[in-house]
């Protein structure tokens, strides 16, 4: 019996191999899809409050992006946890411009997943947001190095600091993926002008 089943799984293995070296083309179709779905829901969240103030951190002790609110460095002061309302924090958010900036950022987000989800039907507006994806990931992975808060703070226990990730830093960490996913997509995008490209001379 089991010398009949082995060649049979061998088959069942190859063919498996088969299909997906030919579904490429689909796999970064879907991988489109996937950085829009991403781009569309987290850029969306940000005109809601509680996502607003959850960035705050990040851009407050990122050096490149710091000047975008009024005051960055009294934020420690004013956070809220998730889902919480402190209206006077609220109202420092409002006039540091946390709102304003999420929403500004939440739009700039959606596009690029526009853009992105474009590839399928245009290589170059899809080259551009894939090259997009990849910017806004270095700029999300610089927090690792900016934010403390990226990281278990020291409060008694043995595993704080460096490389001991908080649930923040576990989030940022995760960019490195959407950066890849965006080099696949805009090599993916520059094959195609090439190709296009191509087939007219």
């Amino acid at each position: 019996m089991e010398l009949i089943d082995k060649p049979h799984k061998i088959t069942q293995m190859k063919t498996l191999i088969k299909l997906l070296a030919e579904s490429q083309t689909i796999a970064i179709q879907f991988l489109r899809i996937s950085v829009f779905v991403v781009m569309g829901w987290i850029g969306g969240l940000k005109a809601f409050q509680y996502e607003a103030d959850g960035i705050v951190p990040f851009v407050a002790n990122s050096p490149i992006m710091n000047f975008l609110y009024a005051h960055p460095k009294e934020y420690a002061s004013h956070k809220n946890k998730e889902g919480e309302v402190v209206p006077k924090n609220i109202a420092w958010n409002k006039s540091n411009g946390t709102y304003a900036f999420a929403s500004v950022l939440g739009a700039v987000i959606v596009l690029i997943g526009f853009l992105t989800l474009s590839g399928i039907w245009s290589a170059k507006t899809g080259l551009l947001g894939g090259l997009l994806t990849c910017v806004m990931s270095l700029v999300t992975l610089s927090f690792l190095i900016t934010t403390p808060e990226s990281y278990v703070p020291d409060l008694g226990g043995a595993d704080y600091g460096f490389p001991f990730l908080s649930g923040a830093g576990r989030l940022v960490v995760k960019d490195l993926i959407m950066m890849a996913a965006g080099l696949a997509i805009a090599a993916d995008s520059a094959r195609m002008i090439i190709t296009k490209e191509n087939s007219r001379s």
